[in-house]
């Protein structure tokens, strides 16, 4: 391995034995099975990469990839079926908080317990002791048995330890959104400590604005598959394209993939499928219901039906997350059973905690003030640049109208669509105002 290479994984294979019935496993495990009683299947498929000493990486991907997987493999937490794996350097891990902690413990002895298990001494652990309890803040409940903490206290001190390790290399699996905002806060900046002392971080996350902020390169993991590697963009690009199904995986790496002919088969299809103009249409549906809420708000008086509705980025392809600062469009299909007057089409944007951020409609846009006949189908866009902060957004789509005068709802979509921003770049508020800033010398 090379001086300034900090991680090294050669052709990583992770196979597991999937059983239709425990009884299967028995017989298998005990070498009764005459037959093959599991299918196989591979969490990771022959995966190389290197990380540089220094280096900040964000390994993204669908769920079931295999980042978890790669992760535990490094951690030595697994081992592979195949493969190596060489690391230079001590290691902290936030994979599974709390992982190793004894529950009849109190807070002093887990930390003692926690940092032996990670390959500290006891006095090194001692030096460490003010820091990580100033991190984890919760006062004297660290004196009680862990069992005892609320979820929120045991994350905090579980994160506490491992941060406040000082490790060369840090790797972290979907761990730093933990605790309330201000704890938050705390892990994110701790982490931008380790970026600035040039430490080696590997994390996984399905925080798209994390890995655009933080990373120096992005590993996209698809199936088991590496798809590729380079700038965080670049791959954020690909993997908005694999959730959409318009990224089809190279025959070759499929077969490799799927050993069981009928999930090759459905494999093969669906690739067929996301390839196929012909299929267009049907692709489209499939990936709308990624980013649907099957809990969405739906009434209306039934005059108008709303059938389809998504949204597309600066290239057109459909799509749950927008980059900052690029084009986006939102899109409706609306269907009527009645003759309506003059139809008002509408969307709004709301943050997680149902805050109406922003929205506008036809009326307000001078768009349409034309009557509709019963039958008609009409297809709505709104376009418009994306200057939300990054973050996650639910999306309401709606039409309406007046019959005589009173205001009518004829349908109406309240929180349909997820969207997802993603930002390097987070200023004060809801909104950026994109403005430019100059420092000059006084005179």
């Amino acid at each position: 391995m090379e001086k300034d290479i900090a991680i090294e994984v050669k052709n990583l294979t992770k196979s597991y034995k999937l059983y239709d019935k425990p009884m299967d496993r028995l017989k298998d495990s005990l070498g009764l099975a005459r037959k093959k009683k599991y299918k196989e299947h591979l969490a990771l498929n022959n995966v190389s990469l290197s990380i540089r000493k220094g280096e900040t990486v964000g390994i993204i991907g669908t769920n079931g990839s295999g980042k978890s997987t790669i992760l535990k493999i490094i951690t030595g937490v697994l081992s592979p079926t195949a493969g190596e794996v060489n690391v230079d350097g001590h290691i902290s891990a936030l994979l599974e908080l709390g992982a190793g902690f004894n529950m009849e413990y109190n807070g002093i002895d887990n930390i003692y317990l926690n940092g032996m298990m990670i390959g500290f001494s006891e006095e090194e652990i001692e030096k460490r002791l003010d820091s990580i309890l100033e991190f984890a803040d919760i006062g004297d409940y660290v004196y009680q048995p862990v069992k005892t903490y609320s979820s929120g206290m045991f994350v905090r001190l579980a994160f506490a330890v491992a941060i406040n390790i000082d490790p060369e290399i840090l790797i972290v699996d979907e761990a730093l959104s933990v605790g309330d905002v201000f704890f938050q806060a705390k892990c994110y900046h701790k982490f931008e400590e380790f970026k600035k002392q040039g430490k080696t971080i590997l994390f996984v996350s399905h925080d798209l604005s994390s890995i655009s902020k933080y990373c120096d390169r992005a590993v996209l993991l698809n199936q088991g598959v590496l798809l590729g590697e380079g700038t965080p963009k670049k791959m954020i690009d690909i993997y908005k394209q694999v959730l959409v199904g318009q990224y089809p995986l190279p025959k070759s790496e499929v077969d490799n993939l799927l050993d069981d002919e009928e999930i090759r088969e459905a494999a093969a299809a669906a690739d067929k499928k996301a390839s196929d103009k012909v299929k267009k249409d049907a692709d489209n549906k499939a990936s709308k219901a990624d980013s649907v809420n099957p809990d969405t708000l739906e009434y209306g008086d039934g005059a108008a039906a709303i059938e389809e509705y998504f949204v597309t980025d600066s290239k057109g392809v459909r799509t749950s997350s927008i980059i900052k600062g690029t084009d986006f469009a939102v899109h409706m299909k609306v269907r009527f059973t009645q003759d309506v007057q003059a139809p008002i089409f509408a969307f709004t944007f709301k943050n997680i905690m149902g805050i109406e951020i922003t929205g506008t409609n036809s009326m307000v846009e001078k768009a349409f003030l034309e009557p509709v006949k019963a039958g008609d189908v009409k297809e709505i866009t709104f376009t418009q640049n994306m200057s939300l902060q990054g973050g996650e957004y639910l999306i309401s789509f709606g039409v309406t109208g007046f019959k005589q005068n009173d205001f009518t709802v004829y349908h109406r979509l309240y929180d349909a669509l997820n969207i997802t921003v993603v930002s390097d770049k987070n200023t004060v508020g809801y909104y950026d105002m994109n403005s430019t800033c100059k420092v000059e010398d006084a005179k």
